[in-house]
Order: C-alpha cells, then structure tokens, then sequence
C-alpha cells in the first residue's frame, strides 16, 4: 500500500452520512487523509451508486488502494440488502450443516464466502469485517447468536477459517472478530459495557482458541469488553496488557489491528478520549462509524499518521489479498452452495 502524497494515511477508518458525499465530506476526508471507509446500508442503494461512492472516497484521499470496508456478514449482519444484493446465509447455517456434515460445511462456508468475496470486490470493497470467530456461551446476550459458526473452539476455527480463505480467494481481506473474544458477554457492547469474569485458564481453552487457530490472518477487530482476569479497569480495546499480553503475545496476531466501533456504548468518554486511549493501548488504527463530522473531526484531531510497524501490517494484508485468487464460476457456486446447505436437514 503506498502512503499518500503527504505521508502515511491517518490512524482512523470513517463511516459517512448517506449515499453521496457531501461538500464538507468531501472537504474533510481530503484534509484528514484516514486510512480507509466503511460502509453500511444508509451508504448503499445500488450496485452503480456504491462504486460511485467508493471511486469518490478514494479520490478525496488521493490513493487508489485505500481499504473500503463493510460488515458482509450474511444472515442478520449485512449491509447489502436485497433486492439488489443476495441474502447470503448466517454463521449458524454452516454450524448447524458440520454437525451433521462437516466437510461440506467447510466447503459451503468457503464457496459462500467467495461468492461474497465476488460480490463486494466488483464494488471496489476490498475488507468484510467478518468471520466473527466468537463462541457463545450459556446465558450470553444475543448479539453474537446466529452469527457463531459454532459452539466450540474446534468448529468455530474450522468454518472461520474456510470463510476468510473464501474471501481471500476472491480479493478481499477478512477481519477475524472480535479478538480476544465476545461469546461471553452478558450485554450488548453497542449499548453497555459487558463484563467477563471467567478465569484465564478458561479462556485460553476456549474463547482465545479459535483467534489462536487464525492468528496469522491479516486483520482482526478488538472487542470492547472487560476481562476481569486480564485487566479489571479497561476493556480490551483501550487495555495495553490485553493488547500486548494476549492478542500480540498468548494469541500471537501480528496483523492489522483496529477497533471496533468508537461510537458504541461500552466506552466512556468523548469520542476524542476513546480514539487517544484505543491508539495509545496499541490498536493500530480505530473505526469510528456513524457518520457525524464534528465526531470524526474530533477523532482525526487525535490520531497520528499510520506508524512504520502499522504500515508494514497493511502492506502484508495487501500482499494476501492479491496472492493466492480463485476463478469463480457463479451459477455454478451458487447451485452447489444451495445443494451443500440443503443437506442439513437430510
């Protein structure tokens, strides 16, 4: 990835109001030259008006490979919708395939995430926030549910794994989440701060594992929970001893590191205290998502440019992403995704 013509990218990934950018958007992305975008479904109306939209992000910041990103989860998570795009299945759908046939749901995961690979990349998507590689846990709020691929740390890796092979085969980054592990979490992080207290011991076994399991993939998100047996005072996302000690350390990812949403209501503080504390815990880059711009300004206002190491992370990803492409014949996929998927209840 090339730095721009004043130097690395800025620390920060942005969302955006609406389907078009505005004068003072636009006027703002060019000054503060963040590392990326992300879109959601307020951003994308149709396929012709998305890569638009991305081709206009891109020019604001001067670099033709700056990562666009979006949460293409499938099942609940998605942010292209159809009519226009397809629904593609939920994690839960290839979980509940591998109890019952777990070869093909290595294969239905893989072909449904090169199929989703297929559909951001002619877009000019180039990072799908996805697989969530988190497993929940007796009693856990629903926020991860559906999304799993699965109840143990075993078949949680095994499907995340075929998933980001499917995404890589097809150009596109995926972002192991939500590191070192959501399963657990008694409330919903978009709205509260959830609070785990399961022993380390217990932790490494199950939750860490699968982020273990795909420690060498090239993006992975932060979750905004405190682990009481790691650090009792900050979440994981402005944690230092979580982030060196288990996700750079026990866990051994040495990828690209962001956070998941600033604007979400497991942080305290302005927008501004969160961006400083993420970066100094050692995130490499935060995500701010909602699309105010007096938040964003205030967000830019503290993030430095893209550090050498956080540069060299980027620059791998992007070796990946165009490394090891799969043609992809889409009828074809698309029957054999539907005959694999149809299996489970046979």
């Amino acid at each position: 990835m090339a730095s721009g013509p004043l130097g690395p990218p800025r620390a920060a990934i942005f969302g955006l109001s609406g389907p078009r950018l505005s004068e003072d958007e636009r006027a703002f992305f060019r000054a503060a030259d963040p590392l990326g975008f992300i879109l959601f479904q307020r951003n994308c109306v149709d396929r012709q008006q998305v890569h638009d939209l991305i081709g206009a992000l891109k020019d604001c910041v001067g670099r033709d490979d700056a990562p666009i990103l979006i949460d293409q989860e499938g099942g609940r998570v998605q942010r292209l919708k159809p009519p226009v795009w397809r629904a593609a299945p939920a994690g839960a759908r290839f979980a509940a395939l591998a109890e019952r046939h777990e070869d093909d749901a290595v294969e239905a995961a893989w072909l449904n995430a090169r199929m989703l690979a297929d559909e951001l990349s002619t877009l000019g998507i180039t990072v799908n926030c996805a697989p969530v590689l988190d497993i929940p846990s007796p009693g856990a709020h629903d926020v991860i549910g559906d999304r799993a691929y699965g109840a143990t740390p075993e078949r949680v890796a095994l499907l995340g794994r075929a998933v980001s092979a499917g995404l890589l085969a097809g150009g596109v980054l995926p972002v192991i989440k939500h590191i070192p592990g959501h399963g657990r979490a008694r409330v919903d992080s978009h709205a509260a701060l959830p609070v785990v207290d399961a022993d380390r011991a217990t932790l490494e076994r199950t939750d860490f594992a699968p982020f273990c399991a795909l420690a060498r993939m090239p993006w992975a998100m932060t979750a905004h929970i405190v682990y009481t047996a790691l650090d009792p005072d900050r979440p994981a996302t402005t944690s230092a001893r979580v982030i060196a000690d288990v996700v750079r350390g026990w866990i051994g990812f040495d990828g690209l590191l962001i956070s998941d949403d600033l604007c979400m209501g497991a942080l305290a503080g302005s927008v501004a205290e969160r961006a400083e504390a993420t970066l100094a815990a050692g995130v490499d880059a935060v995500l701010h998502c909602n699309g105010v711009l007096a938040e964003m300004e205030a967000v830019a206002a503290v993030s430095p440019a893209l550090g050498p190491r956080a540069l060299e992370r980027l620059r791998h990803g992007e070796t990946l992403r165009t490394a090891g492409l799969v043609p992809l014949q889409l009828q074809t996929a698309a029957l054999r995704l539907e005959s694999l998927l149809g299996r489970q209840v046979t």
